[in-house]
């Protein structure tokens, strides 16, 4: 149902076909200049404006206090003409602390922007979401469109049924939401084809909004802002592409008929057997033997440790 309400808005504020080109541009590697023409158009702010107001972490207030109701306020002219002046030079507002307690008995911290803000970042969303959706490894499936955890279950479930795939390195990585690289980040949405500066910029600037009670982040992408997950999916994208090049998408010299043709001649080779099955920052890498599993995850530790100077929080393989 929620996959349908979402469609019909999209159609209803004619933007589908916008984002179906998009993904299609994304998909054939093509590169995106000028990006916040469509970001700042009538149709794409008020479907921004439909989608938060949907949202029920909408009535939840920013550092400014108000929330979705006193934007209500307001004609649909007034909000779109808001947000087109927030693009013209965009400088976020303080981002407000609040802290969740986890079932361990430890807390997550959360960043909530001023519902203004969050606005503002569901229009860079909307149109950012389709390129990024079109480069982003398939069984990855925390924060996309029209996947969820039972998916992550039945990729899981299939590999140890289906692929008796029983060794495996279960990753947790130390702080990742408040380690990502600013740099990094940026370079990464580059490499993915997204070339508009002015764009950049803004996100650049957003990463470094004040945090009330702890100042401007140097580094981090801070859980609770609309823009976090799919910024987090485009740090970890690289993740899943690294992994799935190990084995599943790997490319040989000879050009295989059948796929069992091209599974025996791997099998021959020193490669290791892994697939990876990844939701928001957590994954699990399934590996054939215990071998390979203690090989995977040294593998994967160097792998942040050069490439994100992130830390893995333990060591598990089962």
């Amino acid at each position: 149902m929620l996959k349908r309400k979402k469609l019909r808005h999209n159609e209803y504020y004619d933007m589908q076909h916008y984002f179906d080109s998009l993904y299609a541009q994304s998909a054939n590697g093509q590169n995106f200049y000028g990006l916040l023409d469509l970001m700042q158009s009538d149709e794409n702010i008020r479907l921004a404006y439909r989608n938060i107001k949907r949202n029920t972490g909408s009535k939840t207030a920013g550092d400014d206090g108000l929330t979705i109701e006193d934007i209500n306020r307001l004609s649909v002219s007034e909000v779109v003409s808001t947000i087109q002046r927030m693009f013209e030079y965009y400088t976020p507002q303080a981002v407000r602390r609040v802290f969740i307690p986890k079932a361990n008995g430890k807390t997550r911290p959360l960043g909530i922007p001023t519902i203004w803000d969050r606005l503002f970042q569901q229009c860079i969303l909307q149109v950012l979401e389709p390129i990024c959706e079109a480069k982003f490894y398939k069984h990855s499936y925390g924060f996309r469109p029209n996947r969820n955890t039972h998916h992550a279950k039945a990729r899981f479930e299939t590999l140890i049924n289906r692929a008796c795939l029983y060794q495996c390195v279960d990753v947790d990585i130390k702080g990742f939401f408040d380690n990502v690289n600013h740099a990094k980040l940026i370079k990464q949405m580059w490499s993915l084809g997204i070339r508009d500066k002015a764009l950049l910029s803004i996100i650049s600037r957003l990463l470094k909004a004040e945090i009330i009670g702890e100042g401007f982040p140097k580094k981090g992408t801070p859980q609770g802002g609309i823009l976090s997950p799919l910024l987090s999916n485009i740090v970890l994208n690289e993740l899943d592409w690294w992994v799935s090049n190990q084995w599943e998408s790997f490319e040989t010299h000879k050009l295989y008929k059948s796929n069992l043709g091209r599974y025996n001649a791997l099998k021959q080779s020193n490669l290791k057997h892994c697939y990876i099955v990844r939701y928001a920052d957590d994954f699990k890498i399934l590996c054939r033997t215990r071998s390979q599993a203690i090989k995977m995850y040294y593998a994967v530790n160097d792998f942040f440790k050069q490439g994100f100077a992130l830390k893995l929080a333990n060591k598990n393989q089962r």
